[in-house]
């Protein structure tokens, strides 16, 4: 077993969790429906904050490069970390350093998480919503109203108060037409390679670091090692028993933190799936069509199913038909994948042959 699958499934109630557009969607052809959806990017960047906040460590610094052309503009050019995995979020969530013109070696590591998308459990399990909102402050009597003729000039105020003369319009309220809210049961995967989780690739023809870190690492305790890649370092068995529990609880424990305040949503979980077998962990959560209604879905989530551990809150039961929720279901699955974890040999996954 080198492979970890984690099923999540959430809640979400009247709220946004990507905003482009309102909310990001896709379009579903099969079931002819537009789907609400959070990127895999989004829920990686909820997990490293999450990693920052367990380990209580800022994640690494990162460099801006920015090149002034011959009329003196200001074009954006490289945006590159440390590509240390001396720091956590470097070496769970990957790197690639890739300098214009070729003059350094790019270097490039592959985060040894594989996260999905969050989306509908099934099409006819989510949906969209539209309200209209307003930006209201017209109970202030301090407020600062400023109007700028077409050229940029602001307008006195006589000649604002001569324009909105028989013109029904307010300037302290703005009005916000379809905003798009999300309700729904939603689906997340994640799948930990735990042969790459804390080794880095000595490759010297696809190169994850530098020679300087190569050094730096190696006087910091870090192993040298093989696994199926071929040579490679390993972090010290202290910082693997550190990261371990803080990777364990941010997998279950992330939010999203761009989530807008006014339609803010628990997005409460209600069952993780743990597995070392893709296609059960598809299998143990899922929608299934109703036999009785043509257009309709209902969740499943298999509780006894050979090769999955599940895990079901007490949350679950308002949503699916289940038997086995536990108020201490998050503590016992971040148990599992912490287990799991810990079982792997890191420092002999070739055995003893090299």
């Amino acid at each position: 077993m080198h492979t970890i699958y984690v099923r999540t499934l959430k809640r979400a109630d009247h709220t946004v969790f990507c905003v482009a557009d309102g909310q990001k969607t896709y379009f579903e052809p099969q079931f002819n429906r537009v789907i609400p959806y959070s990127s895999g990017q989004q829920i990686k960047r909820s997990i490293m904050d999450r990693l920052s906040i367990e380990l209580n460590e800022i994640p690494a610094p990162v460099t801006f490069l920015s090149d002034v052309t011959k009329k003196n503009e200001i074009t954006e050019g490289e945006v590159f970390g440390t590509c240390d995995p001396s720091h956590f979020d470097q070496l769970l969530g990957g790197w690639m350093k890739a300098i214009k013109g070729g003059k350094e070696k790019t270097v490039k590591r592959r985060s040894p998480f594989s996260i999905s998308a969050m989306r509908a459990l099934h099409p006819l399990l989510a949906g969209i919503n539209k309200e209209n909102i307003t930006f209201d402050r017209s109970g202030r009597s301090n407020n600062k109203v400023i109007v700028r003729d077409s050229d940029g000039n602001n307008l006195s105020e006589d000649d604002i108060k001569k324009m909105l003369e028989d013109k029904d319009r307010s300037l302290v309220r703005k009005w916000i037409p379809d905003n798009k809210r999300v309700t729904g049961l939603f689906v997340q995967d994640i799948a930990i390679d735990l042969r790459r989780l804390f080794c880095v690739s000595l490759d010297i023809y696809e190169p994850e670091i530098s020679q300087p870190t190569e050094e730096k690492l190696k006087k910091n305790g870090w192993i040298q090692t093989k696994n199926i890649f071929g040579d490679c370092l390993l972090a010290p068995f202290e910082m693997r028993e550190k990261l371990v529990p803080a990777i364990a609880k941010a997998i279950l424990n992330w939010q999203i933190t761009s989530n807008q305040s006014r339609t803010f949503s628990l997005m409460e979980t209600l069952a993780v799936a743990v597995s070392d077998n893709a296609n059960k962990i598809a299998s143990s959560i899922r929608g299934k069509l109703s036999e009785e209604h043509e257009k309709r879905s209902v969740p499943v989530i298999e509780e006894q199913l050979g090769g999955v551990d599940m895990f079901i809150t007490l949350s679950a039961d308002g949503y699916v038909i289940t038997k086995s929720e536990k108020a201490e279901a998050l503590e016992l699955a971040e148990k599992n994948i912490v287990e799991r974890m810990k079982n792997f040999d890191y420092e002999k996954q070739l055995g003893d042959s090299f």
